[in-house]
């Protein structure tokens, strides 16, 4: 029971991190920059998607980032509270458009288990959490732009 009770939490936490982290504080604009519909030929993804992706996984280190093919891969994170679990996360861009079905959230979990990183089951509804913690993001950062354009 404490083992499904610690990966509840830890599951929960990185949920709250990544929901926290895409309603940040202060302006991303400010920090990154403006955005606009016409990054999606600039960088060969929907801006919009390719931003609210990058401010959401903000405190995940990243090992790969390819605006390019849309494809954003972060190393592996480690939650203080529960050094004994890992995540990582891969975010393919699919489309150019500003849907749901242009993203494709991947995680990865794993567990500390006799000093050795094993592979364990990550919550169902994980993935789909972070990916409307994103979308989310996304529509902020668009509708932002078009009281821009006023």
């Amino acid at each position: 029971m404490k083992k499904k009770s610690t990966l509840s939490r830890a599951v929960i936490a990185f949920v709250l991190l990544t929901f926290t982290a895409s309603c940040g504080g202060g302006s991303s604009k400010e920090t990154l920059g403006p955005v606009n519909e016409d990054m999606t030929t600039a960088i060969g993804v929907n801006g919009f998607l390719w931003r609210a992706t990058l401010d959401t996984l903000s405190f995940l280190p990243m090992a790969q980032v390819d605006s390019a093919g849309g494809v954003i891969i972060s190393d592996w994170y480690i939650n203080p509270d529960t050094p004994t679990e890992r995540l990582k996360l891969t975010v393919f861009m699919l489309d150019k458009g500003l849907r749901a079905d242009a993203l494709k959230v991947a995680v990865f979990r794993q567990a500390l288990v006799d000093g050795v990183w094993a592979t364990a089951e990550v919550r169902a509804g994980t993935v789909l959490q972070i990916e409307d913690a994103i979308l989310t993001r996304a529509r902020e950062l668009r509708i932002h732009s078009l009281k821009d354009d006023d």
